[in-house]
């Protein structure tokens, strides 16, 4: 089960991916997230890369269809939504496979990392909209180094899906978490 501080970073996953505000995730809400995400400038109509985005997060709806659509309604509240997250532990490759594909979306310039202005692009694609991102890079980029390397991503990734523990770096992957400390 989900504990408070799961559950409060889920619920700002759950506002961005509701794409029209209406409390429930549907398909279209994951397809929305989809657009978003083609609109980065390495995921090209018709690239390689483009069709690994949207498989992989029609993908995760599926999955989370299949988990957590207890009333067979075709839709996902945050209550069903926080039943998958007791399975993600045990999704470790299908969580690690996601960050891969998501590092390619976000390397913009191909040069197998991540720096700041990427990183406040994958944070503002999954958001759908410009956020304070004020201090939030220096939290994650554990080397010091101004860039975080694919496996420091997928570190901090598999930390933000699956940490149960507020002082974890990764939970500060996709932005800041209201009502979060350390900023």
């Amino acid at each position: 089960m989900a504990n408070a501080f799961q559950e409060l970073k889920l619920k700002g996953m759950f506002a961005a991916f509701d794409a029209d505000g209406d409390g429930f995730l549907r398909e279209e809400d994951f397809a929305a997230l989809v657009d978003r995400w083609c609109r980065l400038p390495a995921v090209g109509r018709g690239t390689e890369l483009r069709a690994r985005v949207e498989t992989l997060l029609m993908g995760w709806w599926a999955a989370l269809l299949e988990a957590g659509d207890a009333n067979g309604d075709g839709s996902v509240d945050m209550d069903e939504l926080l039943s998958l997250v007791d399975r993600l532990p045990t999704m470790l490759a299908e969580v690690t496979a996601t960050a891969d594909t998501l590092f390619d979306a976000v390397d913009a310039n191909g040069d197998g990392r991540i720096s700041r202005d990427e990183h406040r692009m994958l944070v503002e694609t999954w958001n759908g909209r410009p956020v304070d991102m004020t201090g939030v890079f220096e939290r994650i980029d554990l080397k010091g180094d101004g860039h975080l390397s694919r496996q420091e991503f997928a570190l901090l990734w598999r930390q933000f899906w699956i940490s149960d523990q507020p002082e974890d770096p990764g939970n500060w992957l996709c932005g800041r978490i209201p009502g979060q400390r350390g900023v």
